[in-house]
C-alpha cells in the first residue's frame, strides 16, 4: 500500500509541474508540452495534480477536454479503486 501511495503523490507532482512547465512556455511563445502528455500523465494517476495545476496556473482551463476531461478522469480512478479495495477487502 506505501508504494501505491509513494507512487500517486510522486505521478501528480510530476503533473502539476508539467502543467507549470507549460504555462511558463505558453508565456514566452516557446516549444510546448503536448496535451497527449499532459492527459497521458494525468490518466495514469496524476489527475489531481492537473486539475490543482489547471486551476492554480490558470491553464488549459478553456479547453473542454481538459476542464471536463481531467474531473471525469479523477471520478473515473475514484470509482475504480474503491470497486477494487471493495473486491480485495
Amino acid at each position: 500500500m506505501i508504494y501505491l501511495i509513494s507512487y500517486l503523490v510522486v505521478i501528480n507532482c510530476i503533473t502539476f509541474c508539467l502543467f507549470w512547465m507549460d504555462k511558463q512556455k505558453s508565456k514566452k511563445q516557446a516549444w510546448r508540452i503536448p496535451e497527449k502528455t499532459l492527459l497521458g500523465f494525468s490518466a495514469i494517476g496524476g489527475s489531481l495534480g492537473g486539475i490543482c495545476g489547471m486551476q492554480i496556473f490558470h491553464h488549459k482551463t478553456k479547453h473542454p477536454i481538459f476542464f471536463i476531461g481531467l474531473p471525469f478522469i479523477l471520478i473515473l480512478q475514484g470509482g475504480i479503486s474503491l470497486f477494487i479495495y471493495w473486491k480485495i477487502f
